[in-house]
């Protein structure tokens, strides 16, 4: 894998830069569709590549260790083609799923036990196995096996979890490092920063991230309940400790207000569920502002759903005509909304890069995120 910086803002740390796969190239600043399970929920890989013009999606190694599981994974050649994605794919390491499921886990230096979520079976995972188990699944880029700390957190407990994070990671680098790609292709391992919200905390385990000069580094144990402003605080302590040569990944975030806040802070990489999850409950992310469209005033209104060119669906379909799917319970309503969601993302994760090759980014996300976060 390889990153290079293509443009930066003069007003902030945004910058604009270019990750080269294997499986293709992601233009940076990017947003990932989540595909938990292998596939973006509710939505055709076609309509993902073609439409929504996603550059890389996500799979997830605690669910497609369970389901499929990692003898189907391999028969099929690995997720690219067992779901048709021939872009790049980046798998979480499962930590974060560890971290929810607090009351069926048990957690030690070794690594954890946990019961599945599916069936009650127990299941194993430590460093050396989350790395097994995601050369099996074939990602591009493959996350460190980490503890994902709750908010709010004790300091000792996240002092204790960062620490075991750590060394989870020295043993995730040498298993990686002795093993190769099953498939012929590269992959790249990027460790986690921890530390929950205490400042000496994150700038401890930053600089422990950064001196293992991975080829790409993540932020986690963020977007878990805290308060905007410290997630903020904590990204931008962490981002100015980070290599400015590697890729930024800030995990599981988020709105479309915090994606660009993020951006001028220094984040290249973003996931969240959000796009599809709102897009199926009837929440509409949008150039003007957040849309519930399930409210009675959009029922006559036959306008499109946003301003053209910032989303695939947006000269398709009405606003009241995807009022009375989801009004009338309709398949179609969640995948017009989730389609436009996700276009939207990306639509605005391109604006950002162009804006900040323009030389005007933050003038324009000053803007924009005043706009983004009314409800219309």
């Amino acid at each position: 894998m390889k990153f290079s910086l293509k443009g930066k803002d003069i007003k902030s740390s945004a910058r604009a830069g270019e990750i080269v796969t294997d499986h293709g190239k992601i233009q940076t600043p990017i947003f990932m569709p989540v595909g938990t399970a292998g596939s973006v929920k509710g939505v055709h890989m076609k309509d993902v590549k073609d439409d929504v013009k996603a550059q890389i999606i996500l799979g997830n190694t605690y669910h497609l260790y369970l389901r499929p599981g990692l003898q189907v994974m391999e028969e099929a050649g690995g997720l690219h083609k067992f779901n048709g994605w021939d872009r790049p794919i980046l798998t979480d390491s499962g930590g974060y799923q560890v971290y929810s499921l607090s009351d069926r886990r048990k957690l030690d230096e070794s690594g954890v036990v946990f019961q599945s979520h599916i069936d009650g079976s127990r299941h194993n995972f430590n460093p050396e196995s989350v790395m097994d188990i995601q050369r099996t699944i074939g990602a591009d880029i493959v996350m460190a096996f980490d503890e994902c700390t709750p908010y709010p957190c004790d300091y000792d407990y996240a002092k204790n979890s960062m620490e075991i994070t750590h060394r989870w990671l020295d043993r995730c680098i040498t298993h990686f490092n002795n093993t190769k790609p099953k498939y012929g292709y590269s992959q790249a391992l990027f460790p986690i920063v921890q530390g929950s919200t205490y400042r000496d905390l994150r700038k401890i385990s930053a600089e422990t991230i950064a001196s293992k000069n991975a080829e790409g580094n993540a932020i986690g144990g963020l977007s878990v309940g805290e308060p905007h402003e410290l997630m903020y605080e904590m990204t931008e302590l962490v981002c100015g400790i980070l290599p400015e040569d590697k890729p930024r990944y800030l995990m599981g975030v988020g709105t479309t207000a915090n994606i660009l806040e993020s951006i001028s802070l220094g984040i290249d990489m973003f996931d969240c569920v959000m796009p599809t999850r709102n897009g199926r409950n009837g929440m509409l992310f949008t150039k003007n502002g957040i849309i519930n469209i399930k409210n009675q005033k959009w029922m006559h209104d036959f306008s499109p759903i946003d301003e053209e060119g910032t989303s695939f669906v947006d000269t398709q379909y009405t606003k009241a005509y995807l009022r009375h799917m989801f009004v009338a319970k309709e398949m179609l309503g969640a995948m017009i909304a989730s389609l436009h969601n996700l276009s939207f993302y990306l639509w605005l994760v391109g604006e950002a890069r162009n804006h900040i090759i323009k030389g005007d980014f933050s003038e324009w996300k000053n803007i924009m995120v005043k706009k983004l976060v009314q409800r219309l």
